[in-house]
């Protein structure tokens, strides 16, 4: 089982990150071949399945979110973990709450997540 050994830590670092709109930083949290998917992609990059591939990918992802959004700014409401995923519940942008499942690698980094908004 792959679990985040200081989970409070690794998620308040997360938004940290993503609040600073630091791409190099919020990147450090994934792994290379992460695969994300969320309906915000097909808002930002016109992809249909909502997924991008690779980190190269996810950084072009955020990158065209963080122009769009200059303002971003996330706030925890909570966080837990299960076998090899983590999940971040969070207020988002433009009002909306967000659920990220992540799953975590061996080395402790996302390699896969899944985000659902309201």
């Amino acid at each position: 089982m792959k679990i985040v050994p200081d989970l409070k830590m690794f998620v308040a670092e997360w938004i940290d990150a993503w609040n600073s709109h630091d791409l190099d930083r919020i990147m450090s949290h994934y792994t290379d071949n992460v695969e994300v998917t969320t309906p915000m992609i097909k808002v930002a990059m016109g992809i249909e399945d909502g997924t991008v591939h690779g980190k190269v990918a996810a950084r072009q992802y955020w990158s065209a979110a963080l122009q769009k959004v200059p303002d971003l700014h996330f706030e925890l409401v909570e966080c837990t973990q299960s076998v090899d995923s983590i999940a971040i519940y969070y207020k988002s942008v433009m009002g909306k709450m967000a659920i990220e499942v992540m799953f975590i690698d061996d080395n402790g980094k996302v390699s896969k997540v899944i985000a659902h908004y309201n």
